[in-house]
C-alpha cells in the first residue's frame, strides 16, 4: 500500500494507486473538522529522504465523503487514515470512517510534528483508551500506527493489542530538525518534522523485528522502502504487508508493480509457495 499522507488526498490519486497495482489504498490522515496545517516551507528533500511539517492539513471527513463516493467499485480495500485530539475524537472520526465506506481505519497516533498527537503513542495508557473507544465505535479492522520515538515501544504495542487492535502499522517518520547554516535558522517553519525514506529504514526493520516477537496480530511495515529487498527485509522480519512512501516520489506509482514482481520472483527462484512462508522467517535461526 501507499502510507499514509502520500498521494492519498483525492479519489483520482486513490484511484491511480489502486491501477498501478496497491493492494489496498490509505487515505491521508483525516480529522472530524477541515484542518489548515503549518506555512511554508514544509518539505525538505535529504539525499537520504525527506523532512516534512505538511501539520496533517485535511479538508476534514465529512468533506473527504465526496471522495469516497467517487471510490465504489475501487477493487481493492480503503484504509481511511485517521487522528483527533482527543480519545473521543479518535472514536467519532473511526465511526465516520467506516460510515463513508472505509475497508479498517488506520489510527495516527504518532505524527512527531503535529502538536499534542505524538504522546498517544508514547503512553500505553492513552494508546489503549483510544483504541478500547475506538473498537466500541466501529466493526471494520483497526491498525493504530506505531512511533519508534517512542521509549516504551513495546508496552504501547502490548497495550493496543490488548485494547483490540486487529494490527499495528511501524513506523511513523521520525521526529526530525534541519537548520540552515546561513540563516541560522530552523529550515521547516514548524522547525519539528518527520524524518522519512532511506534513512529510517534499519530503525523501522528493527521495531517489526522486536514487535513480531512480542504480539500476536499482524503487524503492516514502512518506512524506507525503495525495492523488492527492502520490502523483504521488513517481510522476514515480521511484517504481513508493507506500506511505501518517499520512493513513489522518485520512482512513480510503477514501484508497486515493480515490488510484487520481485516479490514473487524471490518466491520462485527459492521454490516457496507463498510469501507467508517468509513473515517472520528470519526469527526461526
Amino acid at each position: 500500500m501507499n502510507a499514509s499522507g502520500v498521494l492519498g488526498s483525492t479519489a483520482s490519486l486513490l484511484r491511480s494507486l489502486a491501477e498501478s497495482g496497491a493492494g489496498a489504498v490509505v487515505t491521508k490522515s483525516l480529522s472530524l473538522e477541515p484542518r489548515e496545517g503549518y506555512p511554508t516551507p514544509v518539505l525538505i528533500e535529504l539525499p537520504y529522504g525527506y523532512v516534512n511539517a505538511i501539520g496533517l492539513a485535511n479538508p476534514g471527513l465529512d468533506a473527504f465523503a465526496e471522495e469516497m463516493v467517487e471510490l465504489e467499485g475501487l477493487g481493492v480495500p480503503i484504509v481511511v487514515s485517521v487522528f483527533g485530539s482527543t480519545v473521543e475524537e479518535f472514536a467519532k472520526a473511526a465511526f465516520k470512517a467506516e460510515e463513508l465506506g472505509g475497508s479498517a481505519v488506520e489510527l495516527n497516533l504518532s505524527c512527531p510534528h503535529a502538536g499534542g498527537l505524538l504522546h498517544y503513542s508514547q503512553d500505553p495508557k492513552l494508546a489503549y483508551d483510544v483504541v478500547a473507544r475506538v473498537r466500541g465505535s466501529t466493526s471494520i479492522p483497526v491498525l493504530p500506527k506505531l512511533s519508534a520515538d517512542s521509549a516504551s515501544l513495546i508496552e504501547v504495542a502490548r497495550a493496543v493489542e490488548r485494547a483490540g487492535a486487529d494490527g499495528v502499522v511501524a513506523i511513523n517518520t521520525l521526529r526530525a530538525v534541519c537548520i540552515d547554516v546561513d540563516l541560522r535558522r530552523p529550515r521547516l517553519s514548524n522547525v519539528f518534522g518527520g524524518l522519512s525514506g532511506p534513512a529510517i529504514k534499519p530503525v523501522a526493520v528493527r521495531c517489526v523485528y522486536e514487535l513480531y516477537e512480542e504480539l500476536s496480530v499482524p503487524i503492516v511495515g514502512v518506512g524506507g522502502i525503495s525495492s523488492f529487498q527492502d520490502a523483504l527485509e521488513f517481510i522476514l522480519a515480521g511484517a504481513s504487508a508493507v506500506q511505501v512512501g518517499s520512493a513513489l516520489a522518485k520512482q512513480g506509482l510503477e514501484l508497486f508493480k515493480r515490488l510484487a514482481a520481485g516479490v514473487q520472483g524471490y518466491l520462485e527462484r527459492h521454490g516457496l509457495a507463498s510469501i507467508k512462508d517468509l513473515i517472520g522467517a528470519a526469527h526461526r535461526r
